[in-house]
């Protein structure tokens, strides 16, 4: 049983999710004080956090069985995220579970200023009635300029150009495709943005680089009566440059979600009407907290299980379209990396990784982490995951080389080849590929070219090229009740392998019977 800590607010249906998982024991404890999460986290396998609990050095020191935190949430700014990966504990945040509605209250703080919403609601609360001082702007056919087309700057993309606007990014880290899947013009530089949006919406992180994107340097480059929306992170525009703009009007409305400083009760900006602050509130929805707390509990139960954990911080960053393509290879580079202490026994030198064809073209760094994870699972007490794979592979000594080649791996369009080489010297090659609807194959073994699914009983048997064998073998199989699902023949010079599925799993007295055959020279019951 895995034991995991709730240690803050996630959604009811959520806590009811890891309750009902068979696996998994769960204490919630909402407002745990720090004192008692130190005393307490070397019993737990995993820890549920949002913002207030610190994952940092002295946390993880103590936190002996800690396998994931899932952050329920997308900033990780409270957990130390190298020295989760130094202890092997993955991190895992949500962040496509509030896409959605961050979007929708950037769409919304747009609408709202350019309609003059809050402040004719506010007018006629006060008893008067007058409409000539609320005019406003259509958002029909004016120039969205949107500061960062990712997961929600897509969004807001596809949601806009149905209301007839023009639309122009700039992302200087999206590749050009992505603009054209949202039909979205290329700004080469933030400047050619400024100079022709009507409105402007920032969905970028904050890093040194988006601070104070819109500052006062470069202010007058915007359009006159331009309309800013941040609904990011608090700073990407820095307020009191726009706080003068709205001043001097060559901005005409602001619309914010987040703030500089928060909580807060006192900003430069709340003097204007035209601006409109809201207390980020953008993932306050009653379908992103569902979505967080779901998610979430999904990425821990994934982590705990040995599973891949798709939004870990501390595996090498992947977009969702470029996971959807590099998914089918991280499951068959771990199962193919599975292979060598079941054929070979003697330690690791050298592990050589290549990647041909189709798949040498994609960012293939979490693929090398399960093929580590792959290799070592079966030989290592310690639990090996994706994160600590590579730096365990290392400290013992084994060198590992990544390299992709462009050209096809005989006739497929993408493949994987192992190259383990003992302590020995002895090399052991292993091939595999991903076949139609997304099949696992493998393709070669120790140089002898094959071409077969993987299946979950496996039988490898390395025989003499002789006439008969293949019935010896079948008869053998067939006379202690299993059936041959598929046989592959692997032919060299002066040796051949059989690569045999069957249906149902074999046991030792079976595979003893297959040892006595006079052909075969060695045998393995594969596992993976």
């Amino acid at each position: 049983m895995y034991k995991v800590l709730v240690g803050e607010y996630i959604d009811d249906e959520a806590v009811a999710g890891l309750h009902g998982a068979r696996d998994v024991k769960v204490d919630v404890k909402v407002g745990i004080s720090r004192e008692e999460i130190l005393e307490i986290i070397p019993e737990y396998d995993a820890l549920i956090v949002r913002s207030v609990i610190k994952v940092d050095k002295e946390l993880l020191d103590k936190a002996k069985n800690l396998k994931i935190v899932g952050r329920a949430g997308n900033g990780t700014d409270n957990i130390n995220i190298p020295e989760a990966t130094a202890h092997g504990v993955i991190v895992a945040n949500t962040p496509d579970s509030n896409t959605v509605s961050a979007c929708e209250i950037a769409i919304g703080l747009m609408i709202a200023t350019s309609r003059n919403i809050v402040a004719a609601n506010n007018f006629i609360r006060s008893g008067k009635w007058e409409r000539e001082i609320f005019v406003g702007n259509e958002l029909f056919e004016k120039t969205l300029g949107i500061i960062g087309l990712g997961r929600i700057g897509g969004l807001v993309a596809t949601r806009m150009k149905a209301f007839g606007m023009k639309l122009v990014a700039y992302d200087p880290y999206i590749s050009d495709e992505r603009f054209k899947r949202y039909s979205c013009e290329k700004a080469k530089t933030l400047d050619e943005l400024m100079e022709k949006a009507d409105i402007i919406t920032i969905h970028t992180p904050k890093t040194k680089e988006t601070i104070d994107m819109i500052n006062a340097e470069n202010i007058h480059k915007l359009k006159d009566g331009v309309r800013l929306v941040n609904a990011a992170r608090g700073g990407l525009f820095n307020e009191d440059a726009v706080a003068e703009g709205l001043r001097s009007g060559k901005i005409a409305s602001f619309g914010y979600d987040v703030h500089t400083v928060e909580p807060r009760t006192d900003c430069v900006l709340y003097e204007f009407d035209n601006a409109v602050a809201t207390p980020h509130i953008g993932a306050t929805t009653y379908e992103a907290q569902r979505n967080v707390g779901t998610q979430v509990v999904r990425q821990v139960l994934n982590g705990l299980r040995g599973e891949i954990v798709e939004t870990a911080v501390n595996l090498p960053a992947i977009g969702r379209e470029e996971f959807l393509i590099v998914k089918p290879f991280i499951n068959l580079a771990e199962k193919l990396g599975k292979i060598y202490f079941q054929i070979e026994k003697t330690p690791i030198a050298n592990v050589v990784i290549n990647y041909y064809g189709e798949i040498a073209g994609q960012e293939t760094a979490l693929v090398d982490s399960t093929a580590m994870k792959g290799i070592l699972e079966p030989v290592l007490k310690e639990e090996v995951n994706y994160i600590n794979a590579k730096p365990l592979a290392e400290k013992r000594g084994i060198n590992i080389s990544i390299n992709k080649k462009e050209r096809k791996y005989k006739n497929y369009s993408s493949a994987i080849e192992f190259i383990i080489t003992s302590e020995e010297g002895k090399k052991i090659y292993v091939v595999g590929t991903i076949g139609m609807n997304n099949e696992e194959r493998i393709i070669s073994i120790k140089n002898h070219d094959v071409d077969m699914a993987i299946s979950d009983n496996m039988i490898y048997l390395g025989n003499d090229d002789v006439p008969g064998v293949i019935g010896a073998v079948g008869a053998t199989l067939g006379k202690e009740d299993i059936n041959i699902a598929t046989m592959n023949v692997g032919r060299r010079e002066n040796s051949a392998i059989m690569l045999l599925t069957v249906d149902s799993e074999v046991g030792r007295k079976s595979l003893n019977k297959l040892k006595g055959l006079s052909q075969i020279k060695h045998y393995l019951d594969l596992t993976i």
